[in-house]
């Protein structure tokens, strides 16, 4: 397997696997999944069949549409702020479901890497704690966003509100790392799962909880706007191949396992997976995105990034080409 795409519910999906008991298993069999690297449909409305649609038509819904600004069309954001009580109780709900989910395919030791917001990532990490899963730590990926820093609405020109902020300009996006818990010692854990450490980035330097990789490529946007067969829209929230990959490269600490992108989106997770010679699962729920996904991930998988030149990465690569060419000359 290379990567395996899936056009479903993610519960439905999850809900269905066996028991996870056999190491040597697929990963749909009884084997479990090593990682879970995702960007999930935060404020869930926004992602709901009939506020996609409104996004898809610029016409915004809870979407915000951000203006044009020096010659760019920018993408559309979730007003995350728009939330009400019952929309709240509805995301806590959203991510105790998936934590108990992600607890029940990942294999024990395995990591779940799952983009977050400042208002919102406690509702994840409530859900995470009560399905039984451990909190790791948060990563901290250095990015600026459109998201804050915003006069009073109405007050930008008010002698005495003009320079007040209704809340802080975002320059991060964190980034929340859970483990399943395993028994024994980490090396019995590796051993039989291969699971339950972070891949180093080097013999010198282990992997890091600061991301320091920047706002995604336009180059990595358009990939999603092409790939789209229904529409010239981008996904609204592309990650940049070189998080992905850096986040893939730290998941599989022995090179060798499943990552799973519940929540596939543009294809981005997947992407990074294959240029890096894993195995992954993507599963799509919306039909357009999926298709999108499918056509975007030779693409991203083709870029070169810095994690491409680590050493450890080459010769990863070079022996999956090898065994590969190797079968198939046996056939």
């Amino acid at each position: 397997m290379s990567y395996e795409l899936i056009n479903g519910n993610t519960f439905e999906v999850l809900e269905g696997l066996p028991e996870v008991e056999d190491p040597g298993a697929d990963w749909d069999d009884g084997g479990g999944v090593h990682a879970i690297v995702t960007d999930p449909p935060y404020g869930v409305i926004e992602f709901a069949e009939e506020n996609v649609e409104k996004m898809r038509e610029g016409i915004g819904g809870v979407w915000r549409i951000p203006p044009s600004m020096d010659g760019n069309q920018r993408n559309p954001l979730p007003r995350f702020t728009v939330l009400d009580d019952d929309d709240k109780r509805m995301l806590q709900d959203f991510f105790a479901k998936f934590g108990e989910l992600a607890y029940d395919v990942l294999r024990p030791g395995g990591h779940i890497f799952i983009a977050s917001t400042q208002l919102l990532m406690h509702y994840v990490s409530a859900g995470f704690d009560a399905a039984g899963l451990e909190r790791r730590d948060v990563l901290v990926r250095e990015t600026k966003t459109l998201r804050g820093g915003d006069r009073p609405k109405g007050a930008h020109d008010h002698p005495e509100y003009k320079n007040v902020s209704s809340m802080p300009r975002v320059y991060w996006e964190p980034w929340l790392l859970y483990r399943k818990p395993y028994e024994g010692k980490l090396t019995d854990t590796l051993d039989e799962w291969q699971t339950g450490g972070l891949r180093r980035e080097s013999d010198e330097r282990p992997f890091t909880d600061l991301l320091q990789d920047g706002k995604t490529p336009k180059q990595e946007r358009e990939i999603t706007k092409n790939a789209n067969p229904k529409s010239d829209d981008p996904h609204p929230n592309v990650k940049p191949q070189s998080l992905m990959r850096e986040l893939c490269h730290a998941a599989l600490p022995l090179q060798e396992g499943v990552i799973l992108d519940p929540f596939m989106g543009s294809g981005a997770t997947i992407g990074a997976a294959e240029a890096l010679s894993y195995d992954s699962v993507g599963i799509e729920l919306d039909e357009s995105y999926y298709d999108m996904a499918e056509n975007a991930i030779p693409k991203f998988a083709s870029m070169s990034t810095s994690i491409d030149d680590r050493e450890d990465v080459k010769r990863h690569q070079a022996a999956e080409e090898s065994t590969s060419l190797s079968d198939f000359q046996k056939q």
